[in-house]
């Protein structure tokens, strides 16, 4: 039995892998959202607004940076691979109630890519839109340039993978997941907060954990 026990332990990991895997593959293709409503061994729920999304990699992943800005930019994959890397290990909450302790997320500040831009004054928040053609997201320019907000290129010590919206994610650490906007493909800084796909549909645009929503949950960052 001592034997079975650990060799469960063992193959655990791997099991968790496979499972979010095809659960990820099969909601990409899934237009009921049905499969986004199944737990997995990670704990997440996959959601897509869209019916489908393209897949992105190295040869055709880009990430533009411009609106309100002095230097407009145009990112691959590699030159954000290249930049100064930061590491977070935050609880990521749900806005629908679940939560997942403990994930790592790592990636480049967005206040780097921001100051690299040159932020016009005029610019009081940023716009975020994503490859899937549909989903946006916005935070206002003091929210954007804390600490913990990511350009995440690696979640759970692994390269994000497409079910959880990569190659490249935003990763807001102190907001409800829906702030985190997943197949992230262009950065505008705007004049003002422009809400997003759940903001226009009822959700609160300043998305704290235990501060927005009517939901009184843990706090996921000071």
């Amino acid at each position: 039995m001592l034997g079975l026990g650990a060799a469960g332990l063992a193959a655990a990991p791997y099991v968790q892998r496979g499972t979010e895997t095809v659960l990820g593959a099969v909601s990409g293709k899934d237009p009921t959202g049905v499969t986004g409503l199944l737990p997995n061994g990670g704990g997440f729920r996959y959601y897509s607004v869209a019916a489908s999304v393209p897949h992105r990699g190295p040869r055709d992943y880009a990430l533009t940076v411009g609106g309100l800005v002095e230097r407009p930019a145009r990112h691959s994959l590699a030159d954000l691979h290249a930049m100064p890397q930061r590491r977070m290990v935050r609880d990521v909450q749900c806005v629908t109630g679940w939560r997942v302790p403990g994930t790592p997320f790592e990636g480049v500040r967005l206040s780097h890519l921001l100051r690299q831009a040159g932020v016009r004054e005029e610019a009081t928040a940023v716009r975020f839109t994503c490859f899937d053609g549909i989903y946006s997201e916005s935070l206002t320019l003091e929210q954007a340039l804390r600490d913990d907000v990511l350009v995440a290129l690696r979640m759970q010590d692994e390269p994000v993978g497409h079910q959880h919206g990569g190659p490249v994610r935003l990763y807001v650490a102190p907001m409800y997941f829906y702030k985190s906007a997943k197949w992230l493909s262009g950065i505008e800084l705007t004049r003002e907060v422009e809400p997003g796909y759940w903001e226009k549909r009822g959700y609160a645009v300043d998305g704290w954990v235990g501060r927005s929503n009517g939901r009184d949950d843990a706090p996921t960052a000071a």
